[in-house]
């Protein structure tokens, strides 16, 4: 009899465990910090159309050698960014660029994975809090869909044109920071439920719906920016080449360099005014922390904009930029969700 009941199977647990959880989405959500810095490092060394092909599975396999090397030089070779701007390039040169693209997506997979094999052994072992698991699925859909708008943006840039569509562009960052806010957003609930079960989530209030929103503006105009090398067209600050007002076709602002700069350059005051309000709801929901973390990363993020300008989009201040806005937006959820939470 003791024999038998040693050989039977072990139930699977079934106590939802909202604290481990939530730490888990914690590290996916440091995964896409790095995943925006390695994107930031593919665009500033202009890497991105390096692989010309999109190939989900096989694709995490780099070439093992040299002829490997040469058919996938022959395929790059055939886009017009190599005919019309790296024309000449040596296989050595190629190889740096194709890693990096290597890597960004390399790194995109591992993310997908990272989120996907924890949330079915969470779902398997019946942990997952009531009412949490279709927001998980969610994020997860979202995770994928990424990877298509990732693709869907290279193409752009393979046929009649030298680089991706800023368009896309915007799409692809600005959904890899939907999902980083998403990810924090449900681990602070997650977290609220650890240390009270009667916890509600947390809602999303008109002043942070709109202090976001307002974010999200100049987030898409950065990725504008990047796109069309508009960071470029100055090095002065705050005039534009001696002008307040430079001379741009304003009548198709969106496709304009100059006009795509400028507003980039002063809608960033409207981001950081509402960067205030929304901290300063935070902290009188009683979470300083999350308004110490707005307030730092939106004040670092103005200099570094101003820095990134005046030097000529340098590498360095460049990639600051873009990663210190991936924690400003982390930063800006949190405190967000801290205005929104209910006794």
């Amino acid at each position: 009899m003791a024999r038998s009941l040693a050989a039977a199977p072990l139930p699977a647990a079934s106590t939802p465990r909202p604290r481990a959880i939530a730490a888990w989405l914690y590290a996916v959500a440091l995964l896409i910090v790095l995943m925006v810095a390695v994107g930031g490092i593919t665009r500033l060394t202009e890497s991105g159309l390096s692989i010309t092909e999109w190939k989900p599975v096989s694709g995490a396999i780099p070439p093992l050698d040299a002829a490997d090397w040469q058919a996938e030089f022959a395929k790059y070779q055939e886009t017009p960014e190599y005919q019309q701007i790296n024309a000449g390039m040596s296989l050595s040169d190629f190889k740096f660029i194709y890693f990096w693209e290597w890597a960004h997506r390399l790194l995109g997979r591992l993310i997908g994975l990272a989120f996907a094999l924890p949330l079915l052994w969470f779902a398997v072992r019946r942990q997952i809090p009531s009412g949490y698991g279709p927001r998980l699925v969610a994020l997860l859909a979202l995770g994928a869909a990424q990877g298509a708008v990732g693709w869907w943006m290279v193409a752009s840039g393979l046929v009649d044109r030298t680089d991706v569509s800023h368009y896309r562009l915007a799409a692809h960052l600005c959904l890899a920071l939907f999902i980083l806010g998403g990810l924090v957003w449900t681990a602070r609930d997650l977290s609220a439920l650890a240390r009270d079960p009667g916890a509600k989530a947390s809602t999303l209030r008109l002043l942070p719906l709109v202090a976001l929103g307002i974010l999200a503006v100049q987030i898409m105009f950065g990725a504008f920016t990047a796109g069309l090398d508009a960071g470029h067209v100055t090095t002065e600050w705050p005039l534009m080449n001696g002008r307040v007002v430079p001379q741009a076709a304003w009548s198709d602002a969106l496709d304009d360099p100059f006009a795509i700069h400028f507003i980039h350059r002063w809608w960033a005051f409207a981001a950081f005014a509402a960067m205030m309000l929304l901290a300063r709801a935070a902290k009188r929901a009683g979470d300083r922390r999350a308004s110490i973390a707005i307030h730092v990363a939106v004040g670092i993020q103005v200099l570094l904009g101003i820095v990134t300008v005046m030097s000529g989009v340098r590498f360095e201040p460049a990639l600051t930029h873009q990663i210190v806005g991936a924690l400003l937006v982390a930063a800006a959820a949190a405190g967000a969700h801290a205005a929104g939470r209910r006794a």
